[in-house]
């Protein structure tokens, strides 16, 4: 066994509970409520698929104990918002399944779901939670951001030579999953493509979120793998147009075909797959802080800045607060002390 999975192990486990009967089938217990092995299983599979099988016995530790991780982190939230009254109902899981459903014929959403390795009920079970975290952020974070007119003059002053453009810019965001991950990449759900195979299939994922209707910017502060674009909802900021002249060009068709929100099919690149949005088109010159769209831009940056702080400060919180037993973790720990 490798130092690295140890390593992992011994930060991952949070409760000196090596010694505790190990209870059947359950990989971790959050507050008491068992994590199962099956759920693990489960989510390894619809998150590595046929990749996995080429891994070693060591790296497929690695990816479980990655996977249970997300998983005891979802089920902390879950709590959170079950405690705070805030878990979805019926109706709205119901009128969520039958936005997703929509686009697509009754053959068409089954092979959707099949892809993701869920059954309906698999898929109810995930919007039900989703939607209930998203309650819970709503709550706890989004609700509480306030941004001031100070803050938005202020931003601008430290920033003003970034809003005089020296020729037309487009303002750009994106998406990028990559073949290869990056220990520099921290998206909410710490979620990393390992392969060629995971990313493309992580990429039409999220591409068919994006068709149902799902904000970009939340799935790139979760899904994204560009760290410096990530943070921000995946905002690239102003690009000058020559720019797009260095582009390949199936870059610079999808580009310049799109109008203000929408976004480019699932483009192939040197650094892996990507998903480009395009916001606006500003012209040249200096642009005023008197102009509404200076002023919604820096908004939405400083929006999304706090807001991708305050959620990584209160997963930290909430995993603090909870108390969690890692028997996953604490068989590795114990099969290498043997050793």
């Amino acid at each position: 066994m490798t130092p690295k999975i140890i390593a992992i192990a011994l930060l991952l486990a949070g409760s000196p509970a090596c010694n505790r009967a190990v209870p059947a089938n359950v990989a971790a217990t959050v507050n008491g409520r068992p994590v199962t092995y099956a759920d693990v299983d489960k989510q390894y599979e619809a998150q590595f698929g046929g990749a996995g099988q080429s891994a070693s016995g060591d790296q497929v530790q690695i990816q479980k104990l990655e996977v249970l991780r997300t998983l005891v982190d979802n089920e902390i939230m879950l709590q959170r918002a079950e405690k705070l009254g805030l878990m979805a109902v019926d109706s709205d899981v119901e009128a969520k399944f039958n936005e997703l459903k929509a686009p697509y014929t009754q053959e068409e959403f089954q092979k959707q779901i099949a892809a993701r390795k869920l059954s309906v009920d698999d898929l109810r079970a995930q919007i039900r939670r989703d939607l209930s975290v998203q309650k819970l952020f709503n709550k706890e974070i989004t609700s509480q951001i306030e941004i001031t007119d100070k803050d938005i003059t202020d931003f601008y002053n430290a920033n003003k030579a970034s809003f005089n453009l020296a020729e037309r810019q487009i303002h750009m965001a994106q998406i990028l999953v990559t073949p290869v991950p990056d220990p520099n990449v921290r998206n909410l759900k710490n979620d990393k493509a390992r392969d060629e195979e995971q990313a493309r299939r992580k990429i039409q994922s999220i591409a068919a979120r994006l068709r149902q209707g799902e904000d970009f910017a939340m799935l790139a502060q979760n899904y994204s793998e560009d760290p410096n674009s990530a943070p921000n909802g995946g905002d690239l900021g102003f690009i000058p147009e020559s720019a797009l002249e260095k582009a390949n060009v199936e870059l610079r068709k999808a580009i310049t075909s799109l109008r203000p929100g929408e976004t480019t099919p699932v483009l192939h690149t040197t650094e892996g797959y990507r998903i480009l949005k395009f916001i606006t088109r500003e012209p040249a010159g200096q642009r005023d802080l008197s102009d509404p769209k200076v002023q919604q831009t820096i908004r939405e940056t400083l929006i999304n800045r706090k807001d991708q702080l305050l959620k990584a400060a209160y997963y930290e919180m909430a995993r603090n607060d909870a108390k969690v037993v890692n028997f996953l973790v604490n068989g590795i720990v114990a099969d290498r002390q043997k050793k």
